[in-house]
């Protein structure tokens, strides 16, 4: 499970790699979308976390 949350946040930095490159082009509303998008990442990694999904054991 712990590779499953890397490949994803691995897959996070690939999506917003090019938006921070062109970010002054794009403006707020494209912002607002990252945002959006890193918060439901967020909220999955706080939930795998509360389950007990990223334990070693």
């Amino acid at each position: 499970m712990f590779a499953l949350v890397f490949v994803v946040f691995d897959v996070e930095t690939v999506f917003l790699y090019p938006w921070a490159m062109s970010f002054d082009v794009l403006g707020v509303s494209v912002f607002i979308e990252a945002f959006i998008f890193v918060l439901i990442l967020v909220v999955g990694l706080v939930y795998a976390w509360r389950k007990g999904a990223l334990e070693w054991s």
